[in-house]
C-alpha cells in the first residue's frame, strides 16, 4: 500500500493546508457518458453566466489557493492554481475540452468545490508519495507539454521524483482509458473543516465510482 505524508517544511509554512487522497481499483475509463457530459453542460454555462462580471482571483478557493502559492513562493499570476485555470476556460468559452471519463468528472469536481485536484495512474507510481515544496532538482514534463521546474512550488513526489502539483500534472502518472487503478489527490480548501472535508471525499468517491465501477477508499492526510 502506498504511503502519503506531508514534508515538515510544507507543514510548518501552510499550516492549514489539508490534503484528501481517494484511491480506486478495477476502474473502466473510457469516453464521459452522454447524460454527464450534458448535465455538466448545463453546469459550465451557468458558471459562465454567474461570473460574467467577476474577477476569477475572488472566489474564494481560488483566493485560499492563492495565499498558499505565495506562502511557498510561487507567483499565482504566473502559475495559477489548477481550479483557475479551469475556471478562466468556462469563463472565456462556456465548456471545456474533454479528456476522457477520470479528468472530466475531476474538472467538474475542481470546479464545483473551487479546489485543485490531482488524478494519477497508481500503476505509474513508484513507492511512496510525499507531498513538498519543491526544489532545483524536481522537474518533468508536464500535461501542458511543457517542462516543468517545481522549485518553490508544491509538488507530490515518489521514488522516481516529482509527477504532479496543483498547478499541473505530469504525463508520466497521466490517467488513460487503459488505467485500472488510480489516485486522486484533493488539495481541500485551508478554511475546511474535518466533518466537511470527509462529506467532499465521500461525494467524490460514491459519483466517481458510479461512473467507473471498482471500488474505493478515501482519507483525509494529516
Amino acid at each position: 500500500m502506498t504511503t502519503i505524508t506531508i514534508s515538515n517544511e510544507l507543514k510548518h509554512t501552510c499550516p492549514n493546508l489539508h490534503i484528501g487522497c481517494i484511491t480506486y481499483h478495477h476502474i473502466v475509463i473510457e469516453s464521459i457518458p452522454q447524460m454527464i457530459e450534458r448535465r455538466m453542460a448545463v453546469f459550465f454555462n451557468e458558471l459562465k453566466l454567474a461570473l460574467e462580471n467577476k474577477n476569477v482571483s475572488d472566489i474564494d478557493g481560488v483566493s485560499q489557493f492563492r495565499k498558499i502559492f505565495k506562502a511557498v513562493g510561487t507567483d499565482p499570476s504566473r502559475y495559477r492554481p489548477s481550479q483557475e485555470a479551469l475556471f478562466r476556460r468556462v469563463i472565456k468559452s462556456g465548456e471545456l475540452y474533454s479528456v476522457n471519463s477520470a479528468v472530466d468528472i475531476n474538472n467538474f469536481f475542481s470546479l464545483h468545490y473551487e479546489i485543485p485536484i490531482g488524478i494519477y495512474d497508481l500503476k505509474q507510481i513508484h513507492g511512496d508519495i510525499q507531498l513538498r515544496i519543491g526544489d532545483d532538482h524536481d522537474t518533468y514534463e508536464g500535461l501542458n507539454g511543457r517542462v516543468m521546474s517545481m522549485k518553490n512550488k508544491i509538488t507530490s513526489g515518489d521514488e522516481r521524483g516529482a509527477f504532479g502539483s496543483p498547478i499541473v500534472d505530469s504525463k508520466r502518472t497521466m490517467v488513460t482509458e487503459k488505467t485500472t487503478d488510480a489516485l486522486a489527490l484533493v488539495y481541500l480548501k485551508p478554511s475546511m473543516q474535518e466533518d466537511e472535508a470527509h462529506q467532499l471525499l465521500q461525494a467524490m468517491r460514491d459519483m466517481f465510482i458510479q461512473v467507473h465501477g471498482g471500488d474505493a477508499s478515501y482519507k483525509w492526510i494529516k
